[in-house]
């Protein structure tokens, strides 16, 4: 008796004349031999139905299936626990409102709330939403709330392109400091990336974001915080906590970048004498 099923993203359909293919999660379509074997009992297996009796040809495919990680167990939906359903939403409404959304319906009790106040009464978490660039050291104090058992997630727009930073839930996790010290030390243009953060910055017409990219950030954000509080294992090829991701706001292209916190600097050793 199997419960075991098709993992998200990943297909099996009919070809005619040629037999089954699966189509995997990445997009690519691989033939399925399926020998001596039931094609029909195939199917009803991979869908998730329950069968009995034994089959070894059957067993066999399943198998196969499962060696090359196209199954996954049957999901169970896993409940936001109340002691995480706190969260404070802070910076530009286009973005926070439609977060709070997301974060609603999937079991948060999301609230707008001021960068002073924001912590006040410890909640879960602090999301920071910002259409614009980061002024220097507006994030310093919210980089310690890991530190006091408070969730920290942000983003911000630079331009076309937004940036949603790594979830930090604990002391040593990836801060705002820790993204701008790697992002500076990443790039030649360094001198120039620093001048943009401090301004002031000179520009044409100003511009807002549009509702796809917003709902989309908004959607990075929820998801990362979903999995926080549900303990949902991470997607993709990298930690929800050691990833930065780049949206480019006119495709809507979302690429991701590791990020590791910045150790302390050394003090300088005293001289002797």
């Amino acid at each position: 008796m199997s419960r075991s099923q098709l993992a998200p993203g990943v297909e099996v359909v009919a070809v005619p004349g040629r037999g089954l293919a699966v189509r995997t999660a990445d997009g690519e379509f691989l033939s399925v031999r399926v020998g001596e074997a039931d094609q029909e009992a195939l199917l009803a297996r991979l869908s998730g139905a329950v069968t009995d009796g034994p089959d070894a040809e059957l067993d066999r495919l399943v198998r196969a299936f499962e060696d090359a990680g196209y199954l996954a167990e049957r999901p169970r939906h896993t409940a936001w626990p109340a002691r995480r359903r706190d969260v404070r939403l802070v910076g530009d409404s286009v973005l926070t409102e439609p977060l709070a959304a997301y974060l609603r319906a999937a079991g948060a009790e999301p609230r707008a709330a001021e960068p002073d106040d924001a912590a006040d009464g410890q909640p879960a978490a602090v999301v920071w939403c910002l259409d614009g660039p980061v002024p220097q050291g507006l994030w310093d104090a919210a980089d310690r709330l890991p530190e006091r058992g408070i969730a920290w997630l942000r983003c911000h727009r630079e331009g076309w392109q937004a940036y949603v930073e790594p979830l930090a839930v604990a002391a040593g996790d990836v801060t705002s400091a820790h993204v701008r010290a790697r992002r500076l030390a990443a790039t030649p243009a360094h001198r120039e990336l620093d001048a943009y953060w401090i301004g002031p910055r000179t520009s044409g017409e100003s511009f807002r974001l549009e509702t796809p990219a917003a709902g989309l950030l908004a959607a990075l954000l929820a998801d990362d915080l979903t999995r926080w509080a549900t303990d949902a294992p991470d997607t993709g090829g990298l930690p929800t906590r050691r990833r930065l991701r780049r949206v480019d706001l006119r495709t809507l292209t979302v690429t991701e970048h590791p990020v590791l916190p910045v150790p302390d600097v050394a003090p300088m050793p005293e001289k002797a004498g």
